[in-house]
């Protein structure tokens, strides 16, 4: 039995009608309201925000078509089912060509009608859902995405790769947001509304990654009572995301590497081929030439990986990303511990740009959680950081092996701390800084600071 949460909107201009339907749809529990012309059905949308509607298409002074027209005008987000008597069916495929979702045909089957309601909803229920995850994977975006040029020629470039079939390989070390951008990457596309599918090559046996990737038939070993299909399979016609390629044997690296050569591949005891049509993301902190030259990895599977190579830069080659990153953080534990955090402190702000974060971004989420946790609020203190972290010497940041690079840096991380006491004024950042104006715009530019 359904719960009367789920609310259907019924448009007719026939009394009957309308009560039929409302003592059938609401015996299924659902909870039904009514309307006897286009703009007292279209008042109820608005108000009662119903999950579908029944539309009748032919009423007097303004039809289910019409009616139709002006949800869609006002860009109401919502599944419509038309109503139609016998010889309108035509004007029902043309309601189906401005977005109705299917027809219901006078005089109705009252079962009929229950299962065309029972897949409205379901549909609605999908929708939401991607509504959901989208809206969860654009939160999740803010982790690359900032005011980093590094960060930002990636995103670029990984934009430009979205559009293409070509294979993908995401460079960085660990925490730095690979399957984040795995992810962005397939929103971008055209397969955007197919399977994403992500699976982590690492500390997986080869016999059961092998499984994993390319299913296996029923009886392939022992234990395989079924058929089972692979990952790679699943994610047919959207992107498959295989994390941490560097790690896999020179048994699977060759089934790969048919797989991205034919683009089929055959499951585990099977000797009949599977076509399959996916983006192929892969992505390594290892580095794959080393590996290569150590006879750990295959030159000719590197070469079919590494068609669109984008390296992800580490937390400490984008630190004037480390504020934003702070506040999303900081947001969100707090509303997850339910705390009221609503900054930190200039010091311990200095102390995290300053840090060179092995961890990357899953290290800084870790120590801004166990602030939030530990901290009472409202900002963040220095006092509340880690000890390895508040120890950081914030003037002289030690990053690269090389003279120039080390330079570079602290000349960056001078600028940015300058910049952030003087709230992002250039001509007070100057003067404390004993620089002119225009020569720090330049220094600005040259050193890629947004």
């Amino acid at each position: 039995m359904k719960s009367f949460n789920e609310n259907i909107l019924v448009v007719d201009d026939d009394p009957d009608i309308r009560e039929v339907l409302k003592d059938r749809l609401e015996s299924l529990g659902y909870r039904v309201l009514l309307a006897a012309t286009g703009a007292e059905g279209l008042e109820l949308l608005e108000k009662q925000n119903p999950q579908v509607v029944l539309l009748d298409i032919e009423m007097p002074a303004m039809s289910g078509l019409e009616v139709l027209k002006e949800i869609r005008k006002r860009e109401l987000d919502i599944t419509v089912v038309m109503i139609t008597a016998y010889g309108t069916i035509e004007r029902a495929v043309e309601a189906m060509k401005e977005g109705a979702y299917d027809f219901i045909p006078k005089p109705f089957e009252p079962d009929h009608v229950a299962l065309i309601v029972q897949k409205a909803l379901e549909r609605e229920k999908l929708k939401r859902g991607v509504e959901v995850l989208s809206g969860q994977i654009g939160e999740r975006y803010r982790l690359i995405a900032g005011k980093s040029a590094r960060m930002n020629e990636a995103i670029d470039l990984a934009k430009k790769a979205a559009s293409s079939r070509s294979t993908v390989l995401l460079l960085g070390e660990s925490g730095t947001g690979k399957e984040i951008f795995a992810h962005a990457i397939h929103n971008w596309s055209d397969r955007k509304a197919e399977p994403f599918v992500a699976i982590n090559c690492v500390g997986l046996s080869r016999e059961l990654l092998e499984s994993e990737l390319f299913g296996h038939e029923k009886g392939a070993f022992t234990g395989a009572h079924q058929l089972k299909k692979g990952k790679i399979e699943l994610s047919h016609g959207g992107t498959i995301f295989l994390d941490e390629i560097g790690d896999i044997s020179a048994e699977i690296q060759t089934k790969l590497l048919r797989f991205l050569q034919e683009r089929e591949f055959e499951r585990v005891g099977g000797m009949k081929p599977v076509q399959v049509d996916v983006k192929v993301i892969a992505a390594t902190n290892r580095n794959l030439d080393e590996a290569i030259k150590e006879g750990r990895f295959r030159s000719d599977l590197y070469y079919r990986l590494n068609v669109i190579p984008i390296s992800l830069p580490s937390l400490r080659e984008r630190r004037e990303d480390i504020p934003d990153l702070v506040d999303f953080f900081m947001t969100r534990f707090s509303l997850e511990t339910k705390k009221n955090f609503n900054g930190i402190t200039q010091d311990a702000l200095n102390k995290l740009i300053a840090h060179d974060w092995p961890g990357n971004v899953r290290e800084l989420a870790n120590v801004i959680e166990r602030a939030v946790v530990l901290g009472r609020g409202p900002k963040i203190r220095l006092d509340e950081l880690p000890a390895t972290i508040a120890s950081t010497d914030s003037t002289a940041p030690s990053v690269g092996s090389s003279y120039n690079e080390n330079v570079g840096a602290y000349r960056r991380q001078l600028i940015l701390k300058a910049l952030a006491e003087a709230q992002g004024n250039r001509a007070a950042a100057a003067k404390a800084l004993g620089l002119q104006r225009t020569y720090l715009s330049r220094l600005i530019k040259t050193l890629r600071i947004s």
